[in-house]
């Protein structure tokens, strides 16, 4: 489990396709007690670390995951977002995340407004069903904030947050640029709610509602 407050950035030094099965990355120095068997989010993709020294570490993808999120897509001397699994009793900064990415969507355009740095990303449908203003949405592992959705005609949905200095500073968000690609993560709670009222709804054609089908990347 994770909060979705990203605590460093890391560099791929070898990409899966490199890395017999695994991905290799480098993270600053003094970062993370990590050891083997430990639980790391790669841009809000929970994997496992199978070896570390001092400075880098690798994980375990399986094609299942390259397929799902965006680390099938990352090079040498790519940048990712890091963060270290919970431990009880730790803050939670952000929000709960739990590392499953759920699907991946397209950045289609990056604004500035005075101090804010707005981030408009188009969403497939079984992320934008549980987008709602004010709620959550990790955005390759980065806890943010809805402020707007956009049911757009044929052309999916697009959501809107605004990001501060500080977390432009420290994460992905100043590479992004119209076409990036990146993991999302709805949020877990109105997951569990839908699918627990599923049973008791009936869509407007008549027929029972079905909740959107589990994705699970693995960690």
């Amino acid at each position: 489990m994770f909060s979705g407050i990203v605590t460093a950035q890391g560099r791929v030094e070898a990409p899966s396709s490199e890395a017999q099965g695994g991905l290799r990355l480098v993270h600053p120095a003094g970062w993370g007690q990590l050891a083997i068997g430990d639980s790391v989010a790669v841009n809000g993709c929970c994997v496992t670390v199978v070896h570390r020294d001092a400075n880098r570490f690798t994980v375990e993808v399986m094609p299942e995951t390259l397929r799902r999120t965006n680390l099938g897509r990352l090079q040498t001397g790519g940048v990712v977002n890091l963060e270290a699994a919970l431990a009880l009793g730790a803050p939670v900064g952000g929000h709960l995340v739990s590392g499953h990415v759920d699907a991946t969507g397209e950045v289609t355009a990056v604004a500035s407004e005075q101090n804010a740095r707005w981030l408009t990303v188009r969403v497939p449908e079984e992320v934008g069903r549980y987008c709602v203003p004010q709620g959550s949405i990790a955005i390759d592992g980065c806890a943010l904030t809805l402020v707007s959705i956009d049911d757009g005609q044929g052309a999916g949905t697009e959501v809107r947050v605004s990001l501060i200095p500080h977390t432009v500073k420290t994460t992905l968000a100043a590479n992004y640029l119209p076409g990036s690609v990146v993991n999302l993560e709805a949020d877990s709670v109105a997951k569990l709610v839908e699918r627990l009222l599923a049973p008791h709804l009936v869509s407007p054609g008549g027929g029972r509602v079905r909740p959107a089908p589990s994705r699970r990347e693995g960690g």
